[in-house]
């Protein structure tokens, strides 16, 4: 950790404009999973203490001008967006602590990146977006005229669960586009991971102007105490990122009250690599999968290689997986740290015994390294010789954890990238730009790379076909999924 920042981080939650303690006086600890070291507490928020952020978000959409005053939303988000910025080196250390991200990721989209657009790009449709827009006039069954006239309006109070793995992007790109659309917001982060959410609640309350009740930020060691939002009448929309278990689960319940749903869930996204690609840079990307320790719904997870020259890409793999900078992630040239927590670092080690069992062939690594008896750590590990079938080729591990499948042409590669319940993103190497492009074309995600092309920002929308949800991020078709439409009508003569 740099000496020259100041950790202050934030214990209480945020509700109806104060920074509080659990009703209930309670509180868990937050973990380092570099070290497994307790690093400090934050309030344990009750049921009692959902509902009342739920009250307070409904007051605040209902009773104040937050939805409707354009001008002043602008006004608020760029004092949070000067807030988060002086304290963006505070936000860094915070994320290499409680998150064991890589300083390095710090850089890109665990912080810097997001920090640079995930505000600025909703503000800035606050005056671009197209609120309102007239039909032309229409006679209506009766003969009369009609003037038409179509109306954005937001939706109300939504409930933003947040995932541990990237926690400040996926917050912060919640945050502007429901906030920037007139919602109010009762925020519940993951409770590995609670610091940056409880911190933009403290900025939230001490330097801003947005109104008591417009953010509320609820940390809880109890997944069930964020149900309160997939139950309440009161919420509108339940805006998630996490788990396709769990999404569903949040569809079934949130049936009975009719929510609306925004669903970034899980990935088992395949890297094809044509006959023609350059093998020796379009491998690389196989690395992806070390990048915080995989943990990323859109890594791509399946490298999908020519069985002409499987055994060539295999050699390739191998040798790049012996060269990974890995380990402790306050070190500067370190891509891959810990995984989140022993229960995930089980998890992750449950698929690789499970790999071996099927008849997988594991190439590198695979084991906990004795390097480091503390922290929840796992050797970059690449499985070759997979069948599509294997259970490590169709479910998300979450881990550092490449397969290796072969392909006979490109109708197969399509195939076999397709042969997945998930569809969140893939990539597609080639020579031939017009041949990448086909096969792009035919691949059922929600993003796809063309020969290295990085899609992300905040004004691309992001999610997923199938089991990999419902709806997008970012973008404008972001923005519009936080907002009814209503159509109005009068006599036009």
């Amino acid at each position: 950790m740099s000496d020259k920042v100041t950790i202050d981080p934030e214990p209480n939650m945020l509700i109806d404009g104060k920074l509080i303690e659990s009703s209930t006086g309670t509180s868990f600890d937050n973990i380092n999973p570099a070290t497994e070291e307790v690093i400090g507490q934050v309030a344990d928020g009750s049921t009692q203490d959902m509902r009342r952020a739920i009250a307070a978000a409904r007051r605040a959409f209902d009773d104040t001008d937050w939805s409707t005053d354009r001008a002043f939303r602008k006004q608020c988000l760029g004092q949070l967006q000067d807030a988060l910025e002086a304290e963006q080196e505070q936000l860094r250390e915070q994320l290499i602590l409680e998150v064991g991200c890589p300083r390095m990721l710090t850089a890109g989209p665990q912080l810097d990146v997001p920090l640079g657009d995930s505000l600025r790009y909703p503000m800035r449709l606050i005056d671009e977006f197209e609120w309102e827009h007239r039909l032309p006039d229409a006679k209506d069954f009766r003969g009369g005229d009609n003037a038409r006239l179509i109306v954005k309006e937001p939706v109300g109070v939504v409930g933003a669960i947040t995932p541990w793995n990237f926690p400040f992007e996926v917050v912060l790109a919640k945050l502007g586009q429901a906030l920037a659309t007139g919602n109010t917001v009762v925020l519940k982060p993951a409770p590995d991971t609670p610091w940056n959410a409880t911190l933009i609640g403290r900025l939230v309350a001490e330097r801003t102007d947005i109104p008591a009740g417009v953010l509320n930020v609820v940390t809880s060691s109890d997944h069930l105490v964020g149900e309160e939002l997939t139950l309440s009448p009161d919420v509108d929309l339940i805006s998630f990122t996490g788990s396709t278990a769990v999404g569903k689960r949040i569809m079934e319940k949130g049936a009975a009250t009719m929510k609306r749903l925004f669903l970034e869930l899980g990935g088992k996204s395949a890297t094809i690599v044509l006959d023609d690609a350059d093998f020796e840079s379009a491998l690389l990307v196989g690395l992806a999968v070390c990048s915080h320790a995989g943990q990323g719904c859109a890594i791509p997870t399946r490298m999908l290689l020519p069985r002409s020259r499987y055994d060539e890409g295999v050699e390739r793999l191998i040798s790049y997986f012996g060269m990974v900078p890995w380990g402790d992630p306050q070190r500067e040239d370190v891509i891959m740290g810990p995984v989140i927590s022993a229960k995930q670092r089980e998890r992750v080690m449950g698929y690789i015994a499970k790999g071996v069992e099927e008849g997988a062939t594991l190439a590198v690594g695979g084991t906990r390294p004795e390097t480091y008896p503390k922290g929840y750590f796992i050797e970059p590990t690449l499985f070759t010789d997979v069948d599509n079938s294997m259970t490590i080729a169709q479910e998300e591990i979450f881990g550092p954890v490449l397969v290796a499948i072969p392909f006979d042409d490109d109708d197969d590669a399509v195939r076999l990238a397709n042969d997945s319940g998930y569809g969140l993103s893939g990539g597609v190497y080639s020579a031939s730009f017009d041949r990448a492009m086909a096969v792009a074309r035919r691949v059922r995600t929600g993003t796809m790379s063309v020969n290295g092309g990085l899609w992300y920002g905040a004004d691309v929308p992001f999610g997923g076909y199938k089991d990999s949800g419902i709806g997008r991020q970012n973008g404008t078709a972001g923005f519009d999924q936080y907002l009814e439409i209503k159509s109005l009508a009068w006599p036009s003569a």
